[in-house]
Protein backbone atom coordinates (compact mmCIF):
# COMPACT_ATOMS: atom_id res chain seq x y z
CA UNK A 1 0.00 0.00 0.00
CA UNK A 2 2.83 2.22 0.97
CA UNK A 3 4.18 1.87 -2.71
CA UNK A 4 1.66 2.50 -4.43
CA UNK A 5 1.56 5.61 -2.34
CA UNK A 6 4.87 6.34 -3.40
CA UNK A 7 4.38 5.55 -6.90
CA UNK A 8 1.57 8.00 -6.91
CA UNK A 9 3.02 10.79 -5.93
CA UNK A 10 6.18 10.48 -8.25
CA UNK A 11 4.37 10.01 -11.10
CA UNK A 12 1.73 13.34 -10.25
CA UNK A 13 4.92 14.85 -9.31
CA UNK A 14 6.34 14.11 -12.62
CA UNK A 15 3.16 15.39 -14.41
CA UNK A 16 3.26 18.71 -12.07
CA UNK A 17 6.73 19.32 -13.85
CA UNK A 18 5.77 18.64 -17.32
CA UNK A 19 2.45 20.68 -16.18
CA UNK A 20 4.46 23.63 -15.06
CA UNK A 21 6.81 23.89 -18.01
CA UNK A 22 4.06 23.91 -20.06
CA UNK A 23 1.76 26.47 -18.21
CA UNK A 24 4.24 28.66 -17.58
CA UNK A 25 5.11 29.48 -21.81
CA UNK A 26 1.55 29.09 -22.52
CA UNK A 27 -0.83 28.27 -19.80
CA UNK A 28 -3.38 25.21 -19.89
CA UNK A 29 -1.12 23.13 -17.00
CA UNK A 30 -4.65 22.24 -15.07
CA UNK A 31 -6.22 20.54 -18.06
CA UNK A 32 -2.71 18.18 -17.94
CA UNK A 33 -2.51 17.88 -13.80
CA UNK A 34 -6.82 17.41 -13.16
CA UNK A 35 -7.30 14.60 -15.30
CA UNK A 36 -3.88 12.69 -14.44
CA UNK A 37 -5.49 13.06 -10.73
CA UNK A 38 -8.66 11.83 -11.91
CA UNK A 39 -7.42 8.55 -13.48
CA UNK A 40 -5.09 7.95 -10.77
CA UNK A 41 -8.04 7.65 -8.31
CA UNK A 42 -8.29 11.05 -6.84
CA UNK A 43 -12.24 12.12 -6.10
CA UNK A 44 -13.12 15.36 -8.49
CA UNK A 45 -13.51 18.02 -5.62
CA UNK A 46 -10.37 17.03 -4.30
CA UNK A 47 -8.53 16.93 -7.47
CA UNK A 48 -9.72 20.50 -7.82
CA UNK A 49 -8.71 21.92 -4.66
CA UNK A 50 -5.31 20.01 -5.06
CA UNK A 51 -4.88 22.17 -8.56
CA UNK A 52 -5.31 25.39 -6.90
CA UNK A 53 -2.81 24.25 -4.25
CA UNK A 54 -0.11 23.27 -6.73
CA UNK A 55 -0.99 25.52 -9.19
CA UNK A 56 0.56 28.53 -7.22
CA UNK A 57 3.72 26.97 -6.90
CA UNK A 58 3.88 27.35 -10.76
CA UNK A 59 3.09 30.47 -11.27
CA UNK A 60 4.90 32.06 -8.52
CA UNK A 61 7.61 30.23 -9.80
CA UNK A 62 7.63 31.77 -13.13
CA UNK A 63 6.47 35.25 -12.10
CA UNK A 64 9.61 35.18 -9.44
CA UNK A 65 11.83 33.94 -13.13
CA UNK A 66 10.29 36.92 -15.43
CA UNK A 67 10.89 39.57 -12.49
CA UNK A 68 14.24 38.73 -12.04
CA UNK A 69 14.68 39.57 -15.54
CA UNK A 70 12.55 42.67 -15.59
CA UNK A 71 9.79 41.53 -17.42
CA UNK A 72 7.15 42.38 -15.21
CA UNK A 73 7.33 44.81 -12.03
CA UNK A 74 5.88 43.52 -8.86
CA UNK A 75 5.37 46.16 -6.95
CA UNK A 76 3.65 47.93 -10.26
CA UNK A 77 1.68 45.30 -11.29
CA UNK A 78 0.51 44.02 -7.23
CA UNK A 79 -2.87 46.56 -7.84
CA UNK A 80 -3.75 44.37 -10.95
CA UNK A 81 -2.66 41.34 -9.03
CA UNK A 82 -4.73 41.91 -5.90
CA UNK A 83 -7.94 42.49 -7.97
CA UNK A 84 -7.35 39.10 -9.97
CA UNK A 85 -7.35 37.45 -6.61
CA UNK A 86 -10.72 39.09 -5.51
CA UNK A 87 -12.01 38.07 -8.47
CA UNK A 88 -10.80 34.44 -7.56
CA UNK A 89 -12.24 34.54 -4.70
CA UNK A 90 -15.80 35.74 -5.68
CA UNK A 91 -15.55 33.13 -8.99
CA UNK A 92 -14.65 29.94 -6.27
CA UNK A 93 -17.86 31.20 -3.93
CA UNK A 94 -20.25 31.42 -7.01
CA UNK A 95 -19.04 28.68 -8.40
CA UNK A 96 -21.49 26.51 -6.91
CA UNK A 97 -24.20 28.88 -8.15
CA UNK A 98 -23.09 28.53 -11.94
CA UNK A 99 -24.31 25.90 -14.06
CA UNK A 100 -20.93 24.73 -15.06
CA UNK A 101 -22.77 22.49 -18.45
CA UNK A 102 -22.99 25.70 -19.91
CA UNK A 103 -19.16 27.04 -19.47
CA UNK A 104 -18.07 23.50 -20.77
CA UNK A 105 -19.93 24.12 -24.01
CA UNK A 106 -19.21 27.47 -24.66
CA UNK A 107 -15.33 27.20 -23.74
CA UNK A 108 -14.17 25.18 -26.39
CA UNK A 109 -15.00 27.54 -29.06
CA UNK A 110 -13.56 30.55 -27.06
CA UNK A 111 -10.43 28.45 -27.22
CA UNK A 112 -10.38 27.65 -30.64
CA UNK A 113 -10.96 31.47 -31.31
CA UNK A 114 -7.97 32.27 -29.21
CA UNK A 115 -6.17 30.17 -31.47
CA UNK A 116 -6.94 31.44 -35.00
CA UNK A 117 -6.11 34.66 -33.41
CA UNK A 118 -2.62 34.02 -32.11
CA UNK A 119 -2.11 31.96 -35.20
CA UNK A 120 -3.14 34.19 -38.19
CA UNK A 121 -2.57 37.76 -36.86
CA UNK A 122 0.65 39.41 -38.57
CA UNK A 123 3.17 40.89 -36.38
CA UNK A 124 2.83 39.13 -33.06
CA UNK A 125 6.18 39.29 -31.99
CA UNK A 126 7.29 40.88 -28.13
CA UNK A 127 7.64 44.44 -29.17
CA UNK A 128 4.86 46.59 -27.87
CA UNK A 129 2.11 47.61 -29.96
CA UNK A 130 -1.20 49.72 -29.83
CA UNK A 131 -2.91 50.04 -26.19
CA UNK A 132 -6.83 50.30 -26.79
CA UNK A 133 -7.30 50.96 -22.73
CA UNK A 134 -5.61 52.41 -20.08
CA UNK A 135 -3.82 50.37 -17.44
CA UNK A 136 -6.91 51.45 -14.96
CA UNK A 137 -9.71 50.64 -17.13
CA UNK A 138 -7.78 47.33 -17.70
CA UNK A 139 -6.70 46.61 -14.30
CA UNK A 140 -10.98 47.62 -12.87
CA UNK A 141 -12.70 45.52 -15.64
CA UNK A 142 -10.42 42.63 -17.53
CA UNK A 143 -8.52 41.30 -14.89
CA UNK A 144 -11.45 40.98 -12.08
CA UNK A 145 -13.55 39.72 -14.83
CA UNK A 146 -10.94 36.87 -15.89
CA UNK A 147 -10.11 36.48 -12.10
CA UNK A 148 -14.04 35.45 -11.38
CA UNK A 149 -14.10 32.65 -14.83
CA UNK A 150 -10.50 31.74 -13.22
CA UNK A 151 -12.56 30.94 -9.76
CA UNK A 152 -15.52 29.25 -11.27
CA UNK A 153 -14.61 27.42 -13.72
CA UNK A 154 -10.59 27.94 -14.92
CA UNK A 155 -9.29 26.01 -17.75
CA UNK A 156 -8.33 28.91 -20.29
CA UNK A 157 -7.83 31.81 -18.04
CA UNK A 158 -3.97 32.26 -18.97
CA UNK A 159 -5.40 32.40 -22.52
CA UNK A 160 -7.77 35.06 -21.76
CA UNK A 161 -5.07 37.29 -19.85
CA UNK A 162 -2.59 36.80 -22.81
CA UNK A 163 -5.57 37.39 -25.23
CA UNK A 164 -6.31 40.69 -23.13
CA UNK A 165 -2.53 41.89 -22.30
CA UNK A 166 -2.14 41.70 -26.14
CA UNK A 167 -5.38 42.94 -27.66
CA UNK A 168 -6.37 45.33 -25.37
CA UNK A 169 -3.20 46.63 -23.43
CA UNK A 170 -0.35 46.13 -27.11
CA UNK A 171 1.81 44.30 -24.53
CA UNK A 172 4.41 42.02 -26.67
CA UNK A 173 4.12 38.31 -26.32
CA UNK A 174 7.22 37.68 -23.70
CA UNK A 175 5.80 40.75 -21.82
CA UNK A 176 2.42 39.12 -21.85
CA UNK A 177 3.75 35.99 -20.67
CA UNK A 178 5.19 37.56 -17.59
CA UNK A 179 2.56 39.51 -16.23
CA UNK A 180 -0.38 36.52 -17.18
CA UNK A 181 1.74 34.72 -14.77
CA UNK A 182 1.38 36.91 -11.97
CA UNK A 183 -2.05 37.48 -12.38
CA UNK A 184 -2.80 33.47 -13.00
CA UNK A 185 -0.64 33.43 -9.46
CA UNK A 186 -3.12 36.18 -7.85
CA UNK A 187 -6.51 34.30 -8.86
CA UNK A 188 -5.12 31.42 -8.02
CA UNK A 189 -4.68 32.35 -4.61
CA UNK A 190 -7.89 33.93 -3.87
CA UNK A 191 -9.94 30.31 -5.25
CA UNK A 192 -7.43 28.43 -3.33
CA UNK A 193 -8.55 30.21 0.12
CA UNK A 194 -12.07 28.92 -0.85
CA UNK A 195 -10.97 25.45 -1.35
CA UNK A 196 -8.94 25.49 2.00
CA UNK A 197 -11.85 26.48 4.12
CA UNK A 198 -14.07 24.19 2.63
CA UNK A 199 -11.58 21.18 3.49
CA UNK A 200 -11.28 20.08 -0.38
CA UNK A 201 -7.46 19.68 -0.35
CA UNK A 202 -4.97 16.95 -0.01
CA UNK A 203 -2.11 18.93 0.88
CA UNK A 204 0.83 16.62 1.30
CA UNK A 205 0.48 15.31 -2.76
CA UNK A 206 -0.86 18.88 -3.35
CA UNK A 207 3.17 20.06 -1.79
CA UNK A 208 4.89 17.36 -3.68
CA UNK A 209 3.26 18.50 -6.66
CA UNK A 210 3.54 21.87 -6.05
CA UNK A 211 7.64 21.46 -5.46
CA UNK A 212 7.46 19.67 -9.49
CA UNK A 213 5.29 22.57 -10.73
CA UNK A 214 8.05 25.39 -9.32
CA UNK A 215 10.86 23.28 -11.03
CA UNK A 216 8.77 22.88 -14.58
CA UNK A 217 7.89 26.76 -14.25
CA UNK A 218 11.53 27.43 -13.95
CA UNK A 219 12.56 25.49 -16.93
CA UNK A 220 9.73 26.69 -19.01
CA UNK A 221 9.93 30.50 -18.28
CA UNK A 222 13.63 30.68 -19.03
CA UNK A 223 13.03 29.01 -22.18
CA UNK A 224 10.02 31.54 -23.07
CA UNK A 225 12.75 34.43 -22.24
CA UNK A 226 15.32 32.89 -24.28
CA UNK A 227 13.51 32.44 -27.53
CA UNK A 228 10.08 35.18 -27.03
CA UNK A 229 7.64 35.03 -29.07
CA UNK A 230 9.22 32.22 -31.53
CA UNK A 231 8.19 29.54 -28.96
CA UNK A 232 5.05 31.55 -26.73
CA UNK A 233 3.04 31.95 -30.23
CA UNK A 234 2.99 28.45 -31.49
CA UNK A 235 2.83 26.62 -27.99
CA UNK A 236 -0.34 29.18 -27.06
CA UNK A 237 -1.78 28.44 -29.62
CA UNK A 238 -0.99 24.18 -29.35
CA UNK A 239 -1.96 24.94 -25.91
CA UNK A 240 -5.56 26.52 -27.13
CA UNK A 241 -6.33 23.89 -29.67
CA UNK A 242 -5.27 21.29 -26.82
CA UNK A 243 -7.98 22.59 -24.07
CA UNK A 244 -10.53 22.73 -26.41
CA UNK A 245 -9.86 19.18 -27.84
CA UNK A 246 -10.14 17.97 -24.23
CA UNK A 247 -12.97 19.90 -22.96
CA UNK A 248 -15.01 18.70 -26.66
CA UNK A 249 -14.04 15.15 -26.10
CA UNK A 250 -14.84 14.82 -22.38
CA UNK A 251 -18.39 13.24 -22.81
CA UNK A 252 -20.03 15.57 -19.70
CA UNK A 253 -18.52 18.26 -22.53
CA UNK A 254 -20.20 16.61 -25.46
CA UNK A 255 -23.73 16.10 -24.20
CA UNK A 256 -23.50 19.90 -22.88
CA UNK A 257 -22.85 21.53 -26.33
CA UNK A 258 -25.62 19.07 -27.66
CA UNK A 259 -27.37 20.27 -24.49
CA UNK A 260 -26.66 24.66 -25.71
CA UNK A 261 -27.17 24.18 -29.34
CA UNK A 262 -30.48 22.73 -28.32
CA UNK A 263 -31.58 25.74 -26.57
CA UNK A 264 -30.60 27.97 -29.15
CA UNK A 265 -32.75 26.54 -31.39
CA UNK A 266 -35.49 25.97 -28.89
CA UNK A 267 -35.60 22.30 -30.33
Amino acid sequence: MQDIALQLFLILFLVAVFAGFVDSIAGGGGLIVIPAMLILGIPPLEALGTNKLQAQFGSASATIAYARRGHVDLKKQFPMAMMAFVGGIFGALTASFVPPDILRAIMPFLLIAIALYFAFKPNLNDLDSHQRITPFVFGLTIVPLVGFYDGIFGPGAGSFYMLAFVGLAGFGMLKATAHTKLLNFGSNFGSFLVFTFSGAILWKLGLVMGLGQFLGAQMGSRLAMSNGAKIIRPLLVISCLAMATKLLLDSGAASSVSAFFSSLTGS
